[in-house]
Protein backbone atom coordinates (compact mmCIF):
# COMPACT_ATOMS: atom_id res chain seq x y z
CA UNK A 1 0.00 0.00 0.00
CA UNK A 2 1.59 3.40 -1.08
CA UNK A 3 2.08 6.05 1.51
CA UNK A 4 -0.91 9.09 -0.06
CA UNK A 5 -3.76 5.78 0.38
CA UNK A 6 -2.56 4.93 3.93
CA UNK A 7 -2.96 8.73 4.76
CA UNK A 8 -6.29 8.77 2.97
CA UNK A 9 -7.13 5.86 4.86
CA UNK A 10 -5.95 7.50 8.33
CA UNK A 11 -7.93 10.77 7.49
CA UNK A 12 -10.47 9.26 6.53
CA UNK A 13 -10.50 7.37 9.98
CA UNK A 14 -9.69 10.31 11.93
CA UNK A 15 -6.53 8.58 13.35
CA UNK A 16 -2.53 9.03 13.92
CA UNK A 17 -0.15 7.05 15.11
CA UNK A 18 0.72 10.29 17.35
CA UNK A 19 -1.32 11.35 19.61
CA UNK A 20 -1.82 15.71 19.34
CA UNK A 21 -3.91 18.37 20.78
CA UNK A 22 -6.41 19.66 18.22
CA UNK A 23 -5.78 23.21 17.56
CA UNK A 24 -7.17 25.92 19.67
CA UNK A 25 -7.02 29.43 21.57
CA UNK A 26 -4.34 28.97 24.17
CA UNK A 27 -5.60 31.75 26.90
CA UNK A 28 -3.67 32.06 30.47
CA UNK A 29 -5.99 33.43 32.87
CA UNK A 30 -3.81 32.82 35.82
CA UNK A 31 -2.60 35.54 37.44
CA UNK A 32 1.28 36.70 36.03
CA UNK A 33 4.09 36.14 38.56
CA UNK A 34 5.81 39.51 39.75
CA UNK A 35 9.11 39.59 40.96
CA UNK A 36 9.21 43.64 41.25
CA UNK A 37 7.12 46.09 42.91
CA UNK A 38 5.18 48.58 40.94
CA UNK A 39 7.67 51.21 42.27
CA UNK A 40 10.59 49.40 40.90
CA UNK A 41 8.64 48.97 37.63
CA UNK A 42 8.45 52.95 37.49
CA UNK A 43 12.17 53.18 38.47
CA UNK A 44 13.43 50.93 35.54
CA UNK A 45 11.04 53.09 33.07
CA UNK A 46 12.78 56.44 34.01
CA UNK A 47 16.11 55.06 34.03
CA UNK A 48 15.29 53.93 30.54
CA UNK A 49 14.20 57.24 29.57
CA UNK A 50 17.24 58.19 30.77
CA UNK A 51 19.41 56.31 29.00
CA UNK A 52 17.23 57.63 25.33
CA UNK A 53 17.34 61.24 26.25
CA UNK A 54 21.06 61.03 27.65
CA UNK A 55 23.14 58.24 26.07
CA UNK A 56 20.69 57.53 22.76
CA UNK A 57 21.15 55.26 20.06
CA UNK A 58 23.55 54.64 17.26
CA UNK A 59 21.38 54.21 14.12
CA UNK A 60 23.21 53.76 11.08
CA UNK A 61 20.33 54.28 8.96
CA UNK A 62 20.00 58.09 7.19
CA UNK A 63 15.94 57.61 6.45
CA UNK A 64 15.26 56.25 10.63
CA UNK A 65 17.40 58.84 11.82
CA UNK A 66 15.86 61.80 9.31
CA UNK A 67 11.95 60.16 10.61
CA UNK A 68 13.17 59.93 14.24
CA UNK A 69 14.40 64.16 14.13
CA UNK A 70 11.09 65.08 12.24
CA UNK A 71 9.78 63.04 15.26
CA UNK A 72 10.68 65.46 17.90
CA UNK A 73 14.71 63.25 18.13
CA UNK A 74 17.82 64.83 18.60
CA UNK A 75 20.28 63.87 15.31
CA UNK A 76 23.67 63.83 15.81
CA UNK A 77 24.26 63.13 11.94
CA UNK A 78 28.51 62.82 11.96
CA UNK A 79 28.63 60.39 14.98
CA UNK A 80 24.75 58.91 14.37
CA UNK A 81 23.79 58.97 17.48
CA UNK A 82 19.83 59.86 18.34
CA UNK A 83 18.72 61.01 21.26
CA UNK A 84 15.23 60.52 22.40
CA UNK A 85 13.35 63.26 24.49
CA UNK A 86 11.05 61.32 27.30
CA UNK A 87 7.65 63.24 26.04
CA UNK A 88 8.56 61.93 22.02
CA UNK A 89 8.85 58.59 23.29
CA UNK A 90 5.54 58.70 26.07
CA UNK A 91 3.47 60.16 23.03
CA UNK A 92 4.84 57.82 20.40
CA UNK A 93 4.39 54.51 22.44
CA UNK A 94 0.83 55.06 23.57
CA UNK A 95 -0.36 54.45 19.96
CA UNK A 96 0.76 51.14 19.83
CA UNK A 97 -2.62 48.65 20.05
CA UNK A 98 -2.94 46.65 22.79
CA UNK A 99 -3.92 43.29 20.86
CA UNK A 100 -4.65 43.01 17.25
CA UNK A 101 -5.26 39.69 14.90
CA UNK A 102 -2.60 37.79 12.14
CA UNK A 103 -4.30 36.14 9.59
CA UNK A 104 -3.61 33.20 8.04
CA UNK A 105 -4.33 31.95 4.79
CA UNK A 106 -6.77 28.99 6.80
CA UNK A 107 -8.55 31.25 8.59
CA UNK A 108 -9.21 28.95 11.48
CA UNK A 109 -5.29 29.13 11.86
CA UNK A 110 -5.57 33.23 12.30
CA UNK A 111 -4.20 34.57 15.96
CA UNK A 112 -5.07 37.43 18.38
CA UNK A 113 -2.00 38.57 19.83
CA UNK A 114 -2.36 40.45 22.63
CA UNK A 115 -4.15 40.29 26.78
CA UNK A 116 -4.66 36.64 27.47
CA UNK A 117 -3.57 35.15 24.25
CA UNK A 118 -0.45 32.64 24.12
CA UNK A 119 1.08 31.66 21.18
CA UNK A 120 3.73 29.22 20.46
CA UNK A 121 6.30 29.40 17.44
CA UNK A 122 8.90 26.64 16.68
CA UNK A 123 12.98 27.54 16.75
CA UNK A 124 13.86 29.92 13.74
CA UNK A 125 17.33 31.40 12.79
CA UNK A 126 20.31 28.36 13.45
CA UNK A 127 22.68 27.77 10.80
CA UNK A 128 22.80 24.04 11.89
CA UNK A 129 20.29 20.86 12.03
CA UNK A 130 20.54 17.72 13.98
CA UNK A 131 19.12 14.37 14.62
CA UNK A 132 19.60 11.23 15.55
CA UNK A 133 20.27 9.79 12.40
CA UNK A 134 23.09 12.14 10.65
CA UNK A 135 24.06 14.41 13.83
CA UNK A 136 24.93 18.10 13.61
CA UNK A 137 25.12 19.60 10.41
CA UNK A 138 24.92 22.34 7.93
CA UNK A 139 21.29 22.83 7.16
CA UNK A 140 19.52 22.02 3.35
CA UNK A 141 16.71 23.45 2.08
CA UNK A 142 14.79 19.87 1.88
CA UNK A 143 15.79 19.39 5.35
CA UNK A 144 14.06 22.76 5.64
CA UNK A 145 11.34 21.28 4.33
CA UNK A 146 10.89 18.49 6.08
CA UNK A 147 11.24 20.38 9.65
CA UNK A 148 7.86 22.66 7.96
CA UNK A 149 6.07 19.71 7.60
CA UNK A 150 6.88 18.61 11.26
CA UNK A 151 5.96 22.12 12.65
CA UNK A 152 2.25 21.66 10.38
CA UNK A 153 1.99 18.89 11.81
CA UNK A 154 2.13 19.82 15.60
CA UNK A 155 -1.06 22.11 15.80
CA UNK A 156 0.30 23.60 19.03
CA UNK A 157 2.97 24.86 17.17
CA UNK A 158 0.97 28.16 15.76
CA UNK A 159 2.99 29.83 13.05
CA UNK A 160 4.71 28.00 9.64
CA UNK A 161 7.89 30.39 10.25
CA UNK A 162 10.64 29.36 11.79
CA UNK A 163 13.30 26.09 11.04
CA UNK A 164 16.93 27.13 10.37
CA UNK A 165 19.11 29.16 7.81
CA UNK A 166 19.34 26.64 4.50
CA UNK A 167 23.11 26.69 4.03
CA UNK A 168 22.71 25.53 0.44
CA UNK A 169 20.99 28.15 -1.30
CA UNK A 170 22.43 31.68 -2.37
CA UNK A 171 22.42 33.64 1.04
CA UNK A 172 20.91 36.97 -1.14
CA UNK A 173 18.16 34.73 -1.84
CA UNK A 174 17.23 32.14 -0.08
CA UNK A 175 14.56 34.18 1.76
CA UNK A 176 12.56 33.74 -1.31
CA UNK A 177 12.92 29.89 -1.07
CA UNK A 178 12.14 30.50 3.13
CA UNK A 179 8.90 32.35 2.21
CA UNK A 180 7.85 30.23 -0.52
CA UNK A 181 7.95 26.55 1.62
CA UNK A 182 6.29 28.18 4.91
CA UNK A 183 3.75 29.75 2.61
CA UNK A 184 3.06 26.28 0.63
CA UNK A 185 3.87 23.69 3.28
CA UNK A 186 1.97 25.14 6.13
CA UNK A 187 -1.30 27.02 6.54
CA UNK A 188 -0.10 29.23 9.47
CA UNK A 189 0.77 32.62 10.00
CA UNK A 190 4.16 33.30 9.39
CA UNK A 191 7.15 35.86 9.49
CA UNK A 192 9.10 37.88 6.78
CA UNK A 193 13.01 38.63 6.80
CA UNK A 194 13.59 41.90 7.73
CA UNK A 195 17.51 41.57 6.95
CA UNK A 196 16.70 45.31 4.62
CA UNK A 197 14.19 46.87 2.91
CA UNK A 198 14.03 44.47 -0.22
CA UNK A 199 13.99 41.17 1.68
CA UNK A 200 11.10 42.30 3.33
CA UNK A 201 9.18 43.83 0.22
CA UNK A 202 9.54 40.37 -0.72
CA UNK A 203 7.65 38.76 2.11
CA UNK A 204 5.26 41.59 1.73
CA UNK A 205 4.78 40.50 -1.77
CA UNK A 206 4.09 37.26 -1.52
CA UNK A 207 1.84 37.58 1.38
CA UNK A 208 -0.48 39.83 -0.96
CA UNK A 209 0.32 36.50 -3.31
CA UNK A 210 -0.90 34.39 -0.72
CA UNK A 211 -3.96 36.22 0.42
CA UNK A 212 -5.15 37.59 -2.80
CA UNK A 213 -5.30 41.39 -1.71
CA UNK A 214 -2.79 44.67 -2.82
CA UNK A 215 -0.27 46.00 -1.41
CA UNK A 216 -2.39 49.23 -0.92
CA UNK A 217 -4.94 46.79 1.27
CA UNK A 218 -2.06 45.66 3.20
CA UNK A 219 -2.72 48.47 6.21
CA UNK A 220 -6.64 47.11 6.89
CA UNK A 221 -5.21 43.44 7.47
CA UNK A 222 -1.74 42.48 9.33
CA UNK A 223 -1.18 39.17 7.30
CA UNK A 224 2.55 38.72 7.92
CA UNK A 225 5.14 40.17 10.89
CA UNK A 226 8.58 40.41 11.33
CA UNK A 227 11.15 40.39 13.89
CA UNK A 228 14.12 42.88 14.30
CA UNK A 229 16.72 42.81 17.06
CA UNK A 230 18.80 45.74 18.28
CA UNK A 231 22.57 45.14 18.08
CA UNK A 232 23.24 45.72 22.15
CA UNK A 233 24.46 48.28 23.25
CA UNK A 234 22.12 50.86 21.94
CA UNK A 235 22.82 50.24 18.35
CA UNK A 236 20.57 49.62 15.90
CA UNK A 237 22.00 48.79 12.09
CA UNK A 238 20.52 50.08 8.86
CA UNK A 239 19.50 46.51 7.24
CA UNK A 240 16.81 46.07 10.58
CA UNK A 241 16.12 49.79 10.75
CA UNK A 242 14.92 49.67 7.08
CA UNK A 243 13.13 46.32 7.37
CA UNK A 244 11.63 47.80 10.26
CA UNK A 245 10.26 50.46 8.73
CA UNK A 246 8.99 48.61 5.21
CA UNK A 247 6.75 46.58 7.62
CA UNK A 248 5.56 50.07 9.16
CA UNK A 249 4.55 51.85 6.54
CA UNK A 250 2.39 48.97 5.34
CA UNK A 251 0.67 48.36 9.33
CA UNK A 252 2.07 44.90 9.53
CA UNK A 253 3.56 43.71 12.90
CA UNK A 254 6.71 44.58 13.75
CA UNK A 255 8.31 42.40 17.03
CA UNK A 256 11.11 44.77 18.53
CA UNK A 257 13.79 42.76 20.88
CA UNK A 258 17.13 43.55 22.15
CA UNK A 259 19.64 40.75 22.77
CA UNK A 260 20.61 41.38 26.18
CA UNK A 261 23.14 39.01 28.05
CA UNK A 262 23.98 40.38 31.37
CA UNK A 263 27.79 40.70 31.82
CA UNK A 264 28.58 40.91 28.01
CA UNK A 265 25.96 42.83 25.49
CA UNK A 266 24.54 44.79 28.75
CA UNK A 267 25.37 45.18 32.05
CA UNK A 268 25.80 42.68 34.94
CA UNK A 269 23.23 43.08 37.00
CA UNK A 270 19.69 41.72 36.14
CA UNK A 271 18.21 45.39 36.84
CA UNK A 272 21.09 47.15 35.01
CA UNK A 273 19.99 44.81 31.68
CA UNK A 274 16.79 45.54 32.00
CA UNK A 275 16.94 48.88 31.84
CA UNK A 276 18.92 48.73 28.40
CA UNK A 277 16.21 46.19 26.82
CA UNK A 278 13.85 48.50 27.82
CA UNK A 279 15.36 51.43 26.68
CA UNK A 280 16.23 49.70 23.19
CA UNK A 281 12.99 47.95 22.75
CA UNK A 282 11.27 51.53 23.74
CA UNK A 283 13.90 53.25 20.74
CA UNK A 284 12.71 50.83 18.71
CA UNK A 285 8.50 50.85 19.24
CA UNK A 286 8.96 54.74 18.89
CA UNK A 287 10.17 54.45 15.26
CA UNK A 288 7.17 52.02 14.11
CA UNK A 289 4.60 54.79 15.45
CA UNK A 290 6.67 57.80 13.85
CA UNK A 291 6.73 55.63 10.68
CA UNK A 292 2.99 55.30 10.94
CA UNK A 293 0.94 55.65 14.08
CA UNK A 294 -0.87 52.63 15.13
CA UNK A 295 1.46 50.30 13.85
CA UNK A 296 1.20 46.93 15.62
CA UNK A 297 4.06 46.42 17.87
CA UNK A 298 5.55 43.58 20.00
CA UNK A 299 7.70 43.70 22.97
CA UNK A 300 10.25 41.14 22.33
CA UNK A 301 12.18 40.65 25.78
CA UNK A 302 15.58 38.51 25.35
CA UNK A 303 17.83 39.09 28.38
CA UNK A 304 19.53 36.21 29.42
CA UNK A 305 23.48 35.68 30.87
CA UNK A 306 26.93 34.68 30.16
CA UNK A 307 28.92 32.14 31.70
CA UNK A 308 31.36 34.46 33.52
CA UNK A 309 34.01 31.91 33.34
CA UNK A 310 33.51 31.87 29.57
CA UNK A 311 31.57 34.16 28.24
CA UNK A 312 29.49 31.75 26.43
CA UNK A 313 25.61 32.56 26.74
CA UNK A 314 23.46 31.03 29.63
CA UNK A 315 19.79 30.07 29.04
CA UNK A 316 17.31 28.79 30.82
CA UNK A 317 18.82 30.34 33.86
CA UNK A 318 16.95 31.69 36.77
CA UNK A 319 18.30 34.98 35.96
CA UNK A 320 16.43 34.58 32.79
CA UNK A 321 13.36 33.62 34.31
CA UNK A 322 13.38 36.94 37.19
CA UNK A 323 14.34 39.16 33.16
CA UNK A 324 11.44 37.84 32.16
CA UNK A 325 8.71 37.67 34.92
CA UNK A 326 9.91 41.41 35.73
CA UNK A 327 9.72 42.17 31.18
CA UNK A 328 6.20 41.07 31.49
CA UNK A 329 5.44 43.56 34.59
CA UNK A 330 7.35 45.96 32.11
CA UNK A 331 5.02 45.21 28.76
CA UNK A 332 1.82 45.63 31.28
CA UNK A 333 2.72 49.17 32.28
CA UNK A 334 3.02 49.91 28.42
CA UNK A 335 0.05 48.21 27.27
CA UNK A 336 1.20 46.45 24.83
CA UNK A 337 1.79 42.46 23.61
CA UNK A 338 4.94 40.78 24.56
CA UNK A 339 7.52 38.03 22.80
CA UNK A 340 9.84 36.09 24.79
CA UNK A 341 11.54 32.61 24.21
CA UNK A 342 11.96 29.17 25.32
CA UNK A 343 15.74 28.54 25.42
CA UNK A 344 18.45 26.33 26.85
CA UNK A 345 22.18 26.20 26.05
CA UNK A 346 22.52 22.19 25.82
CA UNK A 347 24.76 20.86 22.93
CA UNK A 348 22.62 17.66 22.96
CA UNK A 349 19.02 16.88 23.82
CA UNK A 350 19.63 15.79 27.28
CA UNK A 351 17.98 16.31 30.72
CA UNK A 352 19.59 19.76 30.63
CA UNK A 353 18.38 20.66 27.51
CA UNK A 354 14.87 19.85 29.47
CA UNK A 355 15.26 21.18 32.52
CA UNK A 356 16.62 24.93 30.75
CA UNK A 357 13.68 24.70 28.29
CA UNK A 358 11.28 23.84 30.94
CA UNK A 359 12.40 27.04 33.73
CA UNK A 360 12.67 29.40 30.48
CA UNK A 361 9.38 28.53 28.71
CA UNK A 362 7.71 28.73 32.48
CA UNK A 363 9.19 31.90 33.34
CA UNK A 364 7.66 33.03 29.58
CA UNK A 365 4.12 31.46 30.22
CA UNK A 366 3.83 32.89 33.88
CA UNK A 367 5.42 36.25 32.59
CA UNK A 368 2.41 36.40 30.41
CA UNK A 369 3.91 36.61 26.85
CA UNK A 370 1.89 36.56 24.21
CA UNK A 371 4.17 35.54 21.13
CA UNK A 372 6.94 32.78 22.48
CA UNK A 373 9.17 32.11 19.90
CA UNK A 374 11.86 28.91 19.81
CA UNK A 375 8.92 27.28 20.99
CA UNK A 376 9.81 24.24 19.95
CA UNK A 377 13.75 22.52 18.29
CA UNK A 378 15.63 24.99 20.03
CA UNK A 379 19.24 23.42 21.02
CA UNK A 380 22.93 24.62 21.67
CA UNK A 381 22.38 28.44 22.45
CA UNK A 382 20.31 28.69 19.25
CA UNK A 383 23.18 27.81 17.02
CA UNK A 384 21.13 24.12 15.96
CA UNK A 385 17.96 23.32 15.24
CA UNK A 386 16.89 19.95 16.66
CA UNK A 387 14.34 17.21 15.13
CA UNK A 388 13.60 15.82 18.55
CA UNK A 389 14.29 18.17 20.41
CA UNK A 390 10.95 19.76 18.31
CA UNK A 391 9.04 16.80 19.52
CA UNK A 392 10.26 16.74 22.33
CA UNK A 393 9.55 20.78 23.06
CA UNK A 394 5.67 20.01 21.32
CA UNK A 395 5.22 17.73 24.55
CA UNK A 396 5.91 20.61 26.87
CA UNK A 397 4.10 23.24 24.99
CA UNK A 398 0.60 20.85 24.80
CA UNK A 399 1.31 20.04 28.66
CA UNK A 400 1.62 23.79 29.14
CA UNK A 401 -1.39 24.41 27.16
CA UNK A 402 -3.44 21.76 29.11
CA UNK A 403 -2.19 23.09 32.07
CA UNK A 404 -3.61 26.39 31.60
CA UNK A 405 -6.86 25.24 30.52
CA UNK A 406 -9.32 26.54 33.89
CA UNK A 407 -10.46 23.93 36.18
CA UNK A 408 -14.37 23.40 36.29
CA UNK A 409 -16.15 23.40 39.36
CA UNK A 410 -19.55 21.71 39.50
CA UNK A 411 -21.87 18.44 39.92
CA UNK A 412 -20.15 16.21 37.70
CA UNK A 413 -16.85 17.39 38.85
CA UNK A 414 -17.10 17.40 42.18
CA UNK A 415 -17.79 13.26 41.67
CA UNK A 416 -20.09 13.12 44.54
CA UNK A 417 -22.20 10.12 43.17
CA UNK A 418 -18.74 8.50 42.26
CA UNK A 419 -17.44 8.81 46.08
CA UNK A 420 -21.08 7.24 47.06
CA UNK A 421 -20.80 4.32 44.79
CA UNK A 422 -17.28 3.30 46.04
CA UNK A 423 -17.00 2.11 49.15
CA UNK A 424 -14.17 2.55 52.00
CA UNK A 425 -11.10 0.65 50.39
CA UNK A 426 -12.48 0.11 47.05
CA UNK A 427 -11.24 1.46 43.86
CA UNK A 428 -12.96 3.94 41.20
CA UNK A 429 -11.56 2.01 38.06
CA UNK A 430 -14.97 -0.05 37.41
CA UNK A 431 -17.39 3.21 38.69
CA UNK A 432 -19.87 4.59 36.09
CA UNK A 433 -18.45 8.21 36.35
CA UNK A 434 -14.95 6.50 35.45
CA UNK A 435 -16.04 4.32 32.46
CA UNK A 436 -17.76 7.24 31.10
CA UNK A 437 -14.85 9.76 31.25
CA UNK A 438 -11.70 7.47 31.22
CA UNK A 439 -10.35 7.69 27.37
CA UNK A 440 -10.76 11.31 27.97
CA UNK A 441 -10.10 12.75 31.71
CA UNK A 442 -6.02 13.01 31.11
CA UNK A 443 -3.82 14.74 28.95
CA UNK A 444 -2.22 11.88 26.27
CA UNK A 445 1.44 12.55 26.23
CA UNK A 446 3.05 12.52 22.63
CA UNK A 447 6.51 11.48 24.16
CA UNK A 448 6.23 10.15 27.68
CA UNK A 449 6.15 6.42 28.20
CA UNK A 450 4.22 6.04 31.06
CA UNK A 451 4.56 1.85 31.13
CA UNK A 452 6.57 0.03 33.71
CA UNK A 453 10.10 -1.17 33.48
CA UNK A 454 9.32 -4.59 31.83
CA UNK A 455 6.98 -3.20 29.25
CA UNK A 456 9.45 -0.60 28.65
CA UNK A 457 11.88 -3.00 28.15
CA UNK A 458 9.96 -5.11 25.54
CA UNK A 459 9.77 -2.06 23.94
CA UNK A 460 12.90 -1.54 23.12
CA UNK A 461 14.03 0.05 25.76
CA UNK A 462 14.10 3.67 24.53
CA UNK A 463 14.89 7.04 26.06
CA UNK A 464 12.98 10.14 25.25
CA UNK A 465 15.21 10.76 22.70
CA UNK A 466 14.75 8.15 20.55
CA UNK A 467 11.01 7.79 20.92
CA UNK A 468 10.99 11.15 19.77
CA UNK A 469 13.21 10.21 16.81
CA UNK A 470 10.65 7.81 15.95
CA UNK A 471 7.70 10.10 16.22
CA UNK A 472 8.92 13.14 13.91
CA UNK A 473 9.57 10.46 10.83
CA UNK A 474 5.47 8.90 11.34
CA UNK A 475 4.54 12.47 11.53
CA UNK A 476 6.54 12.91 8.14
CA UNK A 477 5.27 9.97 6.73
CA UNK A 478 1.19 10.98 7.52
CA UNK A 479 2.23 14.82 6.65
CA UNK A 480 -0.52 16.07 4.19
CA UNK A 481 0.22 19.33 2.39
CA UNK A 482 -2.55 21.96 3.33
CA UNK A 483 -4.81 22.56 0.08
CA UNK A 484 -3.23 25.89 -1.89
CA UNK A 485 -5.36 27.56 -4.88
CA UNK A 486 -2.71 26.13 -7.83
CA UNK A 487 -2.99 29.58 -9.52
CA UNK A 488 -0.95 31.07 -5.94
CA UNK A 489 0.86 28.12 -6.38
CA UNK A 490 2.07 29.17 -9.86
CA UNK A 491 2.13 32.94 -8.96
CA UNK A 492 4.51 32.46 -5.96
CA UNK A 493 6.42 30.60 -8.19
CA UNK A 494 6.46 32.74 -10.60
CA UNK A 495 7.62 35.96 -8.39
CA UNK A 496 10.40 33.88 -6.39
CA UNK A 497 11.77 33.18 -10.31
CA UNK A 498 11.61 36.89 -11.62
CA UNK A 499 13.79 38.24 -8.01
CA UNK A 500 15.76 35.59 -8.29
CA UNK A 501 16.81 36.95 -11.76
CA UNK A 502 16.46 39.96 -10.37
CA UNK A 503 19.17 39.81 -7.59
CA UNK A 504 21.54 37.80 -9.76
CA UNK A 505 25.01 36.94 -7.71
CA UNK A 506 24.60 40.57 -5.94
CA UNK A 507 25.45 40.09 -2.46
CA UNK A 508 23.78 43.83 -1.46
CA UNK A 509 21.52 43.24 1.32
CA UNK A 510 19.16 45.83 -0.15
CA UNK A 511 19.09 44.85 -3.61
Amino acid sequence: MNRPTRRRQRRAAGTSSVPRLPWRTVCNRLRPIEVLSDDQVEAIHHASLQVLAELGLRITDPEARRVLREAGAEVDEENEDVRFPPSMVEEHIAHVPAQFTLRARNPKKSLTIGGAHITFNAVGGPGFVSDLDKGRRAGTYAELCDFKRVMQSFDIIHYGGGGFEPLDLPPQSRHLDIVYAQATLTDKVWPTSLLGRRRARDGLAMACIVHGISRDELVEQPVVFGNINTNSPRLLDGPMAQGLMELARHGQPVVVTPFTLCGAMAPVTVVGALTQQNAEALAGMTLTQAIRPGTPVVYGGFTSNVDMRSGAPAFGTPEQTQATHATGQLVRRYRVPFRSSNTNASTSVDAQAAYESEMSLWGAVMAHANMIFHGAGWLEGGLVASFEKLVIDAEMLQMMAEYLRPLVVDDDTLALSAMREVAPGGHYFGADHTMQRYDKAFYTPIVSDWSNYENWLDNGGLDAQKRANAIWKRLLEEYEQPPLDPAVDEALKEYVAKRKVEIGDSDAIDR
